[in-house]
């Protein structure tokens, strides 16, 4: 399986911006997938996770309702649409997977499979 992040760019304030994570190389099967952002001197954090098969998504805290997870399983793509962004969104955004299913706890997505190199996000004034 591979994961290809695209989207990132630099945005204003307030903007709204999408990201997309293609998954290439998956053919059945359930498969849980997971975006993250890595900040400068912050530690990365999960921020909304989507299963293929299952619909039901999960958003971290202190994205809720600014964040929307969503996927094309026809496409084999999985998009992030971010609005209102703040400053505290910059960050290097990353997709991972897992095989399965939602484990519960943020704290598994460290040991997933699949892992993708990362569009940047940065937001200005």
């Amino acid at each position: 399986v591979q994961l290809v992040e695209s989207g990132g760019s630099s945005v204003q304030l307030e903007r709204s911006l999408r990201l997309s994570c293609v998954v290439a190389g998956y053919s059945f099967g359930s498969l849980q997938i997971v975006w993250l952002r890595l900040a400068t001197g912050k530690e990365r954090v999960g921020v909304a996770a989507i299963n293929t098969i299952e619909h039901v998504t999960y958003y971290a805290d202190t994205v809720k309702g600014r964040i929307s997870i969503s996927r094309d399983n026809a496409k084999d793509t999985v998009y992030l649409e971010m609005n209102g962004l703040k400053n505290e969104d910059s960050a290097m955004y990353y997709c991972a997977a897992t095989r399965g299913y939602w484990s519960g706890s943020w704290s598994t997505v460290r040991t997933y499979t699949y892992w993708g190199q990362g569009t940047q996000v940065t937001v200005s004034s």
